[in-house]
């Protein structure tokens, strides 16, 4: 939302590009839902918080109790008419639902197909500003390196944009290992930010739930940092007494 909003104060047209897309909406009512308490623990539990700026915006979008937008209908709701989204999602069933999301607008396209592989191609954008969202699920043991790879090639084609890369934060060393393969991809200016909601009993399903996550942000505009800050001190607490987050400078200067 912050990223979005920083572009939006220019005239000059943006594009989105969201390599992982997912599904679009997510049915917080369903079963799958109540299932995993995830939802419950995570957004019910902003519910209601009064903010302004990104915070609030994000909060206004996702305030439907029983539908759940992700990232590409975040950023569809802030495109003006002349910026572009294109979302990108390569399992079948998940591309129906999220071209389904998207409905008719104009200036979003959903594409099915492998997001590493079409982000090349769809660099440097026409508009040559822009955002890209890398947000893969990690469920294949060479992710973190296909996440650092995509980000090497995008950066040569793209250097100027600002590019969001998420992870999820089981070892340390391993987020750490991660965080040194995008400086070694060519970033000159990344952030990190890290949230710990601390270790929970586990879901109703009887999984353990991650408790870390983190997320790389290179090219991050001037004052998104201490934007950032503010934001998590506020919604740390409310989603546990446990929590605890960092955001702190990787390489280049903090603005």
């Amino acid at each position: 939302m912050a990223i979005l909003l920083h572009l939006r104060r220019k005239d000059a047209p943006f594009a989105v590009i969201d390599t992982h897309a997912g599904r679009g909406r997510y049915d917080l009512s369903g079963t799958e839902a109540a299932r995993t308490g995830e939802a419950a623990d995570g957004i019910g539990r902003l519910r209601g918080l009064a903010a302004d700026g990104a915070l609030g915006e994000y909060l206004r979008l996702a305030a439907d109790e029983a539908n759940y937008p992700g990232s590409p209908l975040l950023a569809a709701a802030l495109l003006r008419a002349q910026d572009r989204l294109v979302a990108i999602e390569r399992h079948p069933e998940e591309f129906a639902a999220l071209r389904n999301a998207l409905g008719r607008r104009r200036n979003a396209r959903a594409e099915e197909g492998d997001g590493y592989q079409r982000l090349a191609a769809l660099l440097p954008p026409p508009e040559r500003r822009g955002l890209i969202v890398i947000d893969p699920p990690f469920e294949s043991a060479g992710e973190f390196h296909d996440a650092a790879r995509a980000l090497a090639a995008a950066l040569k084609r793209f250097a100027t944009g600002i590019y969001l890369l998420w992870f999820p934060v089981k070892s340390a060393a391993e987020a750490n290992a991660f965080c040194g393969e995008v400086l070694a991809a060519g970033a000159t200016k990344a952030l990190r930010i890290d949230l710990d909601i601390g270790a929970a009993a586990p879901a109703p399903d009887g999984k353990e739930r991650l408790s870390g996550s983190g997320l790389v942000v290179v090219n991050p505009p001037y004052g998104f940092a201490d934007e950032m800050r503010a934001a998590l001190a506020r919604i740390a607490p409310l989603l546990s007494d446990r929590a605890r987050f960092e955001v702190r400078m990787l390489a280049g200067d903090a603005g």
